[in-house]
């Protein structure tokens, strides 16, 4: 008989033997037996927890459960991988179900995610986090949600939300801390901090920290700024390439835009009007008004412009990320096959989005099925989604399966804003500024207050980058104020700050059983902005684009920060749904997205400066077309195969001209040989992958780092350097000191696509200026390719030897490419012992920048892996029980809980797990039954 609780009892920890969720055995009492040891031997916090603290929050998975607002009972079933599918019989209840359950595993996460997206962090972590919640205020991510919420969300969507926080709510009703989470024990060493209830806008506030770390190309805009402080149009335009379509197809690739109509037509369209834009930009950074980016006016003021980008870009790099790299080199690949081109007959759907490596991962695996689907009960649905978020974000229904990647869409501004005491400039005229005050609560501390001042382009994000004491200032400032000293602010235009109905999106896509359901349901995906891929259970395939994106004025291309005080660089509207693009049934069968160009040339509005290069699109494009030649089939394990391609595009590149350089150090000599016959393959266990990428690194060094300015370079990292800005002359010595300034993860060049496409280009110029580079130590000087190709393979000879040893018989690139996976809030920057509690790794990874496995690293920073595929998975829609899947950690956030990271090593070997749907699947694969009762 399956044991009886009250949630409130449950709430206590006191749980039947069994009901954990923990795979039995000697390997789990180790676990808690080494973590018995090591809290012992801990300072203050071995004296307090036990191995009652450790299992404390572990979830109950067995028995049952009463939860008061349940209008019936509600099955909660687990696989030996703690995945859970939810089975209900109305559209509350399931939905109630999903927040105790995510609650169960994931609260701590839930928690420190709503703290971030409302600015309150230091209530949990003190006054270590006052800079990064003044920051956020700025943004105002949950004014924003509680305006979605009250004022633009459908009554249906507003029920499941109250539902799912009635369910979060029931999880948390008389629990202390210690019962919810391991880390809430630590805290209690530091403050009392206690977890408040859940709300409905705590929900909606996550998707405006999914759409800041996807905003698009905010970074590209800093950057070319800032680089205009040590060089020249003309270099700036050699770092930023115009996309290469004659070489990487565009997403869409079939039909156009029809001007006669004013639609995108997926079987037509002229394809040959003047428009807004090109759709592609010249990356070359320049504008009118702005002298290339680096504002209008004295050179002082230009001066001061380029320090408010630099206050402004540590604030960026410190402000915590909630799905990606702070908006820098996040990737995703997915793509599509129709049935003509598979073994099934049925299309094939294949989607990894590309993140920071995050534990517990950022992606929450899970099944939300209604018992019998009916208008009381609408949702057979499987997927991922976010722990605090009811729906399913990516996955399939019983008709449909979708995925998503970053479009890169543009949607985000900056503006340089002209500011006197009584306002801003906008025209020939002053206009107050709009504020607010914002109290920030700080746990052990005093409270502290600011002033949030926007103009009509948004809020000032200057004023939180430099001096915060001043920020408190009211409208009517004076000379005093943070951004005074030289004239300019620096606003955010953002489609994020303004309410939206993506929350209604989530649940449509879910229902959604046909092409035009989804979309119907896509448009109202409008932040932030994605590429959608489509199959269906009939054999159709399709792609769009939604999302609220913006038309801009002919001069104003959204590359650089704009004069906000002239209303000809104001946005000019919105992209109509109708004008973006979108493929069904394309005839060559299949349809890819990776991060590459949307649209060709002829497209009428400027959607982006800043596309990826296509490196990986291609390359799946080409494993596709390989696979299909001759009538080929391709099956579900061969999308697999596809998503773990470590295969190098700038390695095929480099490597026969690397080869022909004449090296006559023996030792250098001995790793050159390594790539002689290597098929490019970025596989652990390679040698040649090892040393080919520390030479690309020193490459990339050689060539641009050390001409670049401070600012984008590695924090810390001091040279005396070249003024690279041939245009000024020198400083009287020839030379400068300057020191980085710029984290490791996120410093130039960081080796991406971006970069091939920039070092491919100079390929045939032997001779360029980016070609040398002067003479260190024993170590010669380049004064053209071959020389500083030369140069790359003895400093990378010598690097490795440092790094794995003088025997290359040793090497791998697995040694150097490694991941590690930290808790993101004490196991980032919590005491030594609770790190080593909380996080886990290292695993020695294949795979690399810009790959279809990207598994990426910063060049400019070392090897070590920054983001990865965050999850992988393929849907078969012709049995969706043989679809396949896997999660970056597991679906626990417990420490030391069976599930805390039991996919990870299968993630690392590019295994699959499998995927029941059907409620016998399910049956079959369910090793735990919780029963939630009214």
């Amino acid at each position: 008989m399956p044991t009886d609780t009250t949630a409130a009892a449950a709430s206590t920890g006191q749980q039947a033997a069994g009901t954990s969720g923990r795979k039995k055995g000697r390997k789990g009492r180790l676990l808690v037996l080494v973590l018995v040891l090591a809290l012992i031997g801990g300072v203050a916090y071995g004296a307090y927890w036990s191995v009652s603290t450790v299992r404390a929050s572990f979830p109950q998975t067995t028995g049952s459960i009463t939860l008061e607002g349940l209008s019936g009972p509600v099955d909660v079933r687990r696989d030996g991988y703690g995945i859970p599918q939810i089975y209900a019989s109305s559209d509350e209840d399931l939905f109630m179900a999903q927040g105790y359950v995510q609650a169960q595993d994931r609260f701590y996460e839930m928690d420190v995610r709503r703290h971030m997206t409302s600015g309150r962090l230091s209530e949990m972590f003190g006054a270590g986090q006052v800079d990064n919640d003044a920051f956020l205020r700025t943004l105002g991510w949950d004014r924003i949600a509680k305006q979605e919420y009250e004022e633009k969300l459908s009554p249906a969507t507003k029920k499941y939300l109250q539902a799912y926080a009635k369910g979060v709510n029931a999880y948390l009703e008389g629990k202390e801390g210690k019962d919810i989470s391991l880390e809430y024990a630590a805290l209690s060493f530091e403050n009392d901090y206690k977890p408040g209830a859940w709300t409905p806008v705590d929900s909606v506030a996550w998707l405006k920290a999914m759409a800041w770390d996807l905003r698009g190309n905010m970074q590209d805009e800093i950057d070319r700024a800032l680089l205009t402080s040590r060089l020249g149009p003309k270099q700036i335009a050699d770092l930023y390439p115009s996309y290469p379509y004659d070489r990487n197809k565009p997403i869409v690739q079939e039909g156009g835009y029809d001007e006669g109509s004013g639609t995108f037509e997926a079987e037509g369209g002229s394809g040959d009007g003047e428009g807004e834009g090109d759709g592609t930009g010249s990356g070359d950074g320049a504008g009118s008004e702005l002298g290339g980016g680096t504002g209008a006016g004295a050179e002082g003021d230009a001066a001061g412009f380029e320090s408010q980008l630099t206050g402004l870009q540590r604030v960026l790099e410190d402000v915590p990320t909630a799905v990606g790299v702070n908006g820098d080199g996040i990737g995703s690949n997915s793509w599509v096959v129709s049935g003509e081109h598979t073994v099934s007959g049925k299309p094939l759907l294949a989607n990894d989005p590309h993140l920071s490596a995050s534990l517990p991962s950022v992606w929450y695996q899970m099944g939300l099925h209604c018992r019998d689907v009916s208008d009381k009960c609408r949702y057979d649905v499987t997927g991922y989604t976010f722990a605090g978020m009811p729906g399913v974000i990516i996955g399939h229904n019983q008709d449909i399966a979708w995925g998503l990647t970053n479009s890169g869409v543009d949607v985000t501004d900056l503006y340089l804003e002209k500011i006197t005491g009584d306002g801003y400039q906008y025209g020939d005229k002053v206009v107050p500024f709009k504020t607010r005050e914002e109290t920030i609560k700080v746990a052990g501390g005093a409270s502290r207050k600011i002033v949030v001042r926007e103009t009509n382009n948004g809020p000032l994000l200057s004023d939180r980058s430099d001096d915060l004491v001043k920020t408190g200032k009211k409208a009517a400032v004076d000379s005093a104020a943070p951004d005074r000293g030289d004239g300019y602010a620096v606003a955010l235009r953002w489609t994020a700050l303004d309410p939206g109905r993506t929350m209604d999106a989530v649940f449509a896509i879910n229902r959604a059983k046909d092409w035009d359901d989804f979309r119907e349901a896509s448009e109202l995906f409008e932040v932030p902005s994605q590429n959608l891929v489509y199959a269906d259970t009939d054999g159709h395939i399709g792609y769009t684009l939604p999302g609220k994106i913006p038309t801009r004025a002919e001069k104003h291309d959204g590359s650089v920060p704009a004069p906000g005080w002239d209303p000809d660089y104001e946005w000019t509207g919105w992209v109509d749904q109708d004008e973006l693009p979108y493929e069904f049934d394309p005839e060559r069968g299949y349809i890819v997205t990776a991060n590459q160009a949307v649209v060709d040339e002829d497209y009428p509005y400027t959607l982006t400066t800043d596309w990826g290069y296509g490196a990986r699109s291609q390359r799946i494009n080409d494993l596709i077309q390989s696979k299909i030649k001759d009538g080929g089939k391709i099956s579900t394990d061969d999308m697999r195969q596809m998503q773990l391609d470590n295969s190098s595009a700038v390695a095929k590149l480099l490597v026969p001209e690397l080869l022909k350089i004449d090296v006559g150090d023996p030792h250098v000599r001995e790793a050159q040989k390594l790539l002689e016959g290597w098929d490019y393959t970025q596989d652990a266990d390679s040698a040649a992958a090892a040393y080919f990428n520390a030479v690309w690194r020193n490459v990339l060094k050689l060539s641009f780092g050390h001409k670049l300015p401070k600012e984008v370079r590695v924090k810390g990292q001091c040279l005396w350097v070249e003024p690279a800005n041939t245009t000024g002359p020198a400083d009287e010595a020839g030379k400068v000191r300057e020191c980085g300034q710029r984290s490791a993860s996120q410093a130039q060049p960081d080796g991406g696509d971006r970069w091939f496409e920039v070092v491919r280009r100079l390929m045939a110029d032997e001779d360029s200026e980016w070609w040398t580079t002067p003479k260190r130590g024993t170590r010669p000087a380049a004064e053209n390719r071959d020389q500083l190709f030369k140069r790359a393979l003895i400093d990378a000879r010598w690097e490795l030897t440092a790094k794995l040893g003088k025997d290359i018989d040793t090497w791998s690139w697995g040694r150097l490419h490694r991941l590690f996976l930290d808790n993101q809030t004490l196991g980032t920057d919590g005491p030594g012992f609770v790190k080593f509690v909380l996080n886990r790794g290292p695993w020695k990874l294949g795979g690399g920048e810009a790959t279809v496995n990207a598994t990426g690293w910063n060049a400019a920073g070392g090897y070590g892996v920054v983001w990865v595929p965050s999850m992988r998975m393929v849907v078969n829609l012709d049995d969706l029980d043989k679809s396949r899947w896997i999660n970056l950690t597991g679906a626990s956030g417990h420490a030391y809980n069976a599930h805390y990271v039991d996919q990870t090593e299968k993630w690392a070997e590019g295994e699959l797990l499998e995927w029941a749907y059907s409620e016998k699947a399910v049956e079959d694969s369910t090793t735990d039954t919780l029963v939630l009762k009214p």
